[in-house]
């Protein structure tokens, strides 16, 4: 396995250089000062993947992620500080097919030099993915864009049917590739109906605002970072901050806490659709997009056994088919269809709890 390191500091080329180079799966390690030299080392190195920093001269993360991806498309993962800046640069980044993103740690502690050894398992994990599939995911979201292309019509007027109230509590959960698998999920729900939305995406702190942001551009639902004493709402998604698991209490108010990762990851979603399952019952649905892991199997056994409904995300478009695969082999799937299909599965469960309800009432 080949790996070109693009950095514009000597000494963290250097410092991932050697890291990589401790694992034996990876042979062999090239490294580039900024965009433009990564470009004229591409062809001739061929790499099996590419760690990209987000801010250099000459040439920066993003702008060499599209002329990689133009001329020789190769999986990418970018290497982002935490500023405001680097966050929303890597989350674009993220939607134009990188395939993952490493945090930059703290140098100057042991600890830090220690999370250096994440990058090889997000680099080793990189190689694994299928461009083709995420090609395959530009082409939906391109049909998402067609379709929203006047922007989100978000109505400040919109009658709010908050917590109890709410007919329907959807949760939606994704891991590596998944910014990119929401951009095509989110733009075509529906916000004209008695849903609220919960999403979990595996990120740390900062990015995750970064993506909700982006999110409720491009839809008519509107989206945000989730925040303690937050409650449901009809036509609002709230996303679990990074690095606080997020659950709703039998209130419909969001509680954020920092007990330990669940699977190695902080959200975990298991712990969310657990709790919409404890408050909603049959009238929760979820949808498990493409991840790394298990993270949502229990808490999607948790909403079947409640009697709500569930659809993963087929292998075919999935970047890694892990959390949906281990829905699906559990048996807790209703139905497994491509990304592009996402939507319209989850709108076809809310209509017919919607029209359950109805039928209650009359």
């Amino acid at each position: 396995m080949k790996v070109l390191v693009v950095d514009d500091s000597a000494f963290a080329r250097t410092r991932v250089r050697r890291r990589l180079l401790a694992d034996p799966a990876i042979s062999e390690v090239e490294t580039a000062p900024d965009g433009v030299s990564a470009l004229r080392k591409l062809t001739k190195y061929e790499p099996d993947v590419i760690t990209l920093d987000v801010q250099m001269p000459r040439m920066d993360g993003l702008q060499a992620l599209r002329e990689i991806m133009a001329t020789a498309p190769t999986p990418v993962v970018m290497v982002s500080g935490l500023t405001g800046g680097d966050s929303a640069t890597t989350i674009q980044a993220l939607e134009l097919g990188a395939v993952d993103f490493f945090l930059k740690p703290d140098t100057s502690t042991p600890e830090g030099l220690a999370a250096f050894d994440q990058l090889t398992t997000i680099v080793k994990q990189a190689a694994t993915v299928t461009l083709s599939k995420m090609a395959s995911t530009d082409e939906a979201i391109m049909r998402a864009a067609i379709q929203n292309q006047f922007g989100a019509a978000k109505s400040a007027t919109r009658p709010r049917r908050r917590s109890l109230d709410m007919e329907c509590l959807a949760v939606i959960a994704s891991s590596t590739g998944g910014p990119k698998a929401l951009s095509v999920v989110v733009p075509q729900l529906p916000a004209d109906r008695s849903t609220g939305y919960l999403f979990v995406q595996h990120m740390p702190a900062g990015f995750t605002k970064s993506l909700a942001e982006r999110l409720n551009r491009s839809s008519d639902l509107e989206i945000r970072e989730a925040e303690e004493g937050d409650k449901l709402e009809a036509g609002v998604g709230l996303m679990a901050p990074g690095g606080h698991h997020m659950t709703v209490d039998s209130r419909g108010i969001i509680r954020l806490d920092d007990r330990p990762s669940l699977h190695g990851v902080r959200p975990a979603a298991d712990y969310t659709m657990q709790s919409a399952a404890a408050l909603f019952g049959s009238n929760t649905v979820t949808a498990v997009l493409t991840g790394m892991g298990v993270d949502g199997r229990d808490g999607v056994r948790a909403i079947k056994e409640a009697g709500g409904s569930c659809v993963v995300e087929h292998e075919s478009t999935c970047a890694v088919y892990g959390m949906p695969r281990a829905v699906a082999e559990a048996g807790y799937a209703d139905k497994i269809v491509p990304l592009d299909k996402v939507s319209s599965t989850l709108t076809k469960f809310m209509n017919e709890r919607s029209k359950r309800t109805v039928g209650a009432a009359s």
